[in-house]
């Protein structure tokens, strides 16, 4: 797709059906409408942001089902990602429920472990983090990630930011549903006005935390 002009509601539609049919027969006769309506389109969208954002992957739609108990063999939405530096970047979703962006990092070696603790923990950056966290908590995003339930050994339970150091990985969230917008070419200009206010966090851990 060379140019894009929105997330047709077919996309929203697909997924709905798709979670009560989540199997080969269905996929297949269904293919051709997952490559119109929802792989082409993110696509475009994608490639429209990469001047921005840099460049972007989208997900295979099949799940790896070898060590799950559930063995439905497809997503029930389209994820992509849009790297930064390893692991950190910024992501989009589509599915039944509507469109989620999103942003931070998922993903974490024990070398970038303490390199994101030693950061929150230290005076400057760590200050810098919290204000980075409340802004897009004010915003209305969700403040999410891989988290201890207490503070990590070395660090006081009445640190500062003691709530920051229990994270592991860290990265926000928007649920943005069916937006109209979302089906025109005002869709890109929307997804990257969320993007810019996750790029603070997106910095900071590209920065201090990632590779």
């Amino acid at each position: 797709m060379d140019t894009f002009s929105g997330i047709p509601p077919e996309a929203f539609r697909f997924y709905e059906e798709l979670e009560d049919n989540n199997n080969r027969e269905w996929w297949l006769a269904h293919k051709d409408t997952y490559h119109r309506a929802v792989r082409e389109p993110i696509a475009g969208l994608l490639g429209q942001l990469e001047p921005e954002f840099g460049p972007a992957r989208l997900f295979r739609p099949y799940r790896d089902v070898r060590f799950s108990q559930d063995k439905s063999p497809y997503k029930t939405a389209q994820g992509a990602f849009a790297t930064r530096q390893e692991g950190v970047g910024y992501y989009l979703q589509v599915g039944a429920d509507g469109l989620l962006v999103g942003g931070g990092y998922r993903s974490h070696t024990p070398a970038q472990l303490a390199r994101f603790r030693a950061a929150a923990d230290a005076s400057g950056s760590g200050a810098a983090l919290q204000e980075i966290v409340d802004a897009i908590a004010a915003a209305g995003f969700s403040i999410d990630g891989e988290k201890l339930k207490t503070v990590p050994r070395g660090f006081g339970r009445d640190h500062p930011r003691a709530e920051l150091l229990k994270y592991k990985t860290l990265y926000s969230g928007c649920h943005l549903g069916r937006a109209e917008w979302i089906s025109t070419e005002a869709a890109a200009e929307e997804i990257a006005g969320r993007w810019r206010q996750l790029r603070p966090l997106i910095e900071w851990v590209g920065r201090f935390a990632a590779p």
